[in-house]
């Protein structure tokens, strides 16, 4: 039984050694069929690498001891409402933290559009405009300026996110940019921790309800809880008070939220562009392992003359398409982590608003991308592999 297998073992060695030393007969098919996985790979891991650094940036904005009112049914600040007597009930309620001179950590935040250029494509997007006191930025912890000064309260000043200076012109500390009927000064570029807080621009709360005529108005009050426990408290509180009736979210759950819808639709569109490139590939694949047999008949025949099963034939060839289906997968990781890894980019969020995310490439990406790669090389070689285990002895003797 032992002698059986390892006799079997040697002929399937002998097989697939066969097959690779002939490769070379045979460049520009196996090429081709390398360079079509490699495709399949770098789209699809392009696609979830977006999702995964988009994913990365939002929910790395939310904190568990973070509370926000927004109005009862809003699914995202840009549609939300908070009015100035309600901001004064919310500093009332219980669980919330204070600042040094013992004042609650709220801050009603305003959030507006305004219009900023992509240095990319030099076209109009829109960039979310964050009316903002100095609570606010209280409630965020790792908050700094890295560049110039914070905004002066009462002045059009505004301070810009550091991937906002990165995609978007005239942001420069310094420079003066006009949304609307004003004109603004930029001050100051400051630093979150890659958060989605670097995608917008800061200014005074009072001055952005002013100019956009906002006054008594804002989107969501943001709350620093003592404890992540307190929010239970604090939405009971909500709940308890007829003037207020908001919905109360912690900030880690609103944007865990809103990353999954985000991702999601990345993902749906990357996944039937990958398949449908998977199906050009896996034809690749399959008539580059036809050709591989066909160009290979006599010897395959002469081997089953010589006592070799068809086993040793179908594990072989099925070898050869998964050498080269997993090349194209290592070189389709390779050429997205070269070209991919890192790179900044923007789009819409759930605000309508751009959001500055770099790609993010980890090795389970990676992993999925080499399997697709493997699936490829499996289906397109096991039908072949089939032809080679039948091949009838025949034509070791038919074809000179």
């Amino acid at each position: 039984m032992k002698g059986t297998i390892m006799s079997l073992v040697n002929q399937i060695a002998a097989v697939t050694a066969l097959n690779f030393k002939s490769m070379p007969q045979r460049t520009l098919g196996s090429l081709s069929t390398v360079v079509a996985v490699t495709l399949v790979v770098t789209v699809l891991l392009a696609f979830l690498a977006m999702g995964e650094g988009f994913q990365k940036t939002i929910r790395g904005s939310g904190a568990a001891d973070v509370a926000l009112f927004l109005r009862a049914g809003a699914q995202a600040e840009a549609n939300s409402s908070v009015t100035r007597d309600q901001l004064r009930l919310i500093e009332e309620a219980p669980g919330i933290a204070s600042d040094a001179s013992g004042k609650p950590l709220v801050s009603g935040e305003l959030y507006v559009v305004v219009d900023g250029i992509k240095k990319s494509s030099n076209t109009k997007a829109n960039l979310p405009l964050r009316g903002i006191s100095l609570k606010g930025t209280a409630t965020r912890p790792g908050f700094r300026i890295v560049a110039g000064r914070m905004f002066a309260p009462g002045a059009n000043e505004i301070v810009v996110g550091s991937a906002v200076l990165k995609e978007f012109n005239g942001m420069d500390v310094g420079s003066t940019v006009r949304f609307g009927t004003s004109t603004w000064t930029v001050v100051g570029v400051f630093d979150l921790g890659g958060s989605i807080f670097e995608s917008e621009l800061w200014a005074d709360i009072d001055v952005v309800q002013n100019l956009f005529q906002r006054q008594n108005v804002f989107q969501l009050a943001r709350v620093k809880l003592e404890d992540p426990s307190k929010l239970v408290a604090l939405k009971a509180f909500s709940e308890g008070d007829p003037k207020l009736k908001l919905e109360v979210v912690s900030e880690a759950d609103y944007y865990a939220k809103q990353a999954r819808s985000m991702t999601g639709l990345i993902q749906k569109l990357g996944w039937p562009l990958a398949i449908a490139m998977a199906l050009g590939a896996l034809a690749g694949a399959l008539n580059t392992m036809y050709n591989s047999v066909a160009s290979r008949a006599h010897e395959i025949a002469t081997l089953r003359c010589i006592g070799f099963g068809g086993l040793p034939a179908f594990v072989g060839t099925l070898l050869e398409s998964l050498a080269l289906a997993a090349l194209g997968g290592l070189a389709g990781s390779l050429v997205t982590w070269l070209l991919f890894d890192g790179m900044t980019a923007s789009t819409l969020g759930s605000n309508f608003t751009q959001v500055v995310f770099k790609f993010d490439l980890s090795p389970f990406l990676v992993l999925q991308g080499i399997l697709i790669a493997l699936v490829v090389g499996v289906v397109g070689g096991v039908f072949p592999a089939w032809q080679a285990a039948r091949m009838p002895v025949l034509h070791a003797y038919n074809r000179s």
